[in-house]
């Protein structure tokens, strides 16, 4: 089994990167995904959590309402701190456990694992990757794209991609590149070219 790490920085258009790289054959674990998985009513993350912020941040149902952790942590060094201490080791902790089932059904397979802050939590040194690609986009790409698709300010958005490693450490890590700054034709050709690349090295 051949392991990839995907990421790239906000607006750069992974999760469409990661639904091309499934209609290929690939399979993907998507660490957002992951992220609510480990989150959910009765998960000791949620309940370190709710002990720790009130229960302000969790509705009605028990789950967590994440816009209000949201308004928070962001912009709050320390309380982003204590979040990340408790989400990013349960979170790779599932990750581990669903590559070692993958491992075991499927020794073959050609996985993606999707991490937005891959770079900014040291995901390569954390799990088995034989690679890693980035999805790369201007800033003022990723802007456009955010204010468009979210409920997002120009402001907002450029707070957010602050937030996050810069474009050049990113690249740094990459052992491929995928330019996502052009239509969806574009990154469909990237993605075979991705393909093409990694048969030629890992497969």
């Amino acid at each position: 089994m051949k392991v990839i790490g995907l990421t790239g920085g906000i607006g750069s258009g992974k999760s469409t990167v990661s639904a091309l790289l499934e209609g290929r054959g690939a399979k993907v674990i998507d660490a957002d995904e992951v992220a609510r998985c480990v989150v959910e009513p009765g998960k000791p993350a949620l309940e370190a959590i709710a002990a720790h912020f009130g229960s302000a941040v969790v509705d009605e149902a028990g789950r967590l309402d994440r816009a209000k952790l949201s308004e928070i942590v962001f912009g709050d060094r320390d309380e982003l701190h204590f979040l990340n201490s408790v989400t990013h080791p349960a979170v790779a902790a599932e990750i581990l456990d669903r590559l070692s089932g993958l491992e075991k059904s499927d020794p073959d397979a050609l996985v993606f694992l999707a991490v937005p802050l891959l770079v900014e939590t040291g995901g390569a040194k954390r799990y088995p990757l034989d690679a890693t690609v980035v999805v790369d986009v201007a800033p003022d790409i990723a802007i456009a794209r955010l204010i468009r698709s979210r409920p997002m300010s120009i402001d907002q958005a450029k707070a957010r991609i602050g937030a996050q490693a810069s474009r050049a450490d990113r690249l740094k890590a990459a052992d491929f590149v995928i330019d996502n700054s052009g239509t969806y034709a574009n990154l469909e050709s990237e993605v075979d070219r991705l393909f093409e690349a990694i048969e030629a090295q890992y497969l």
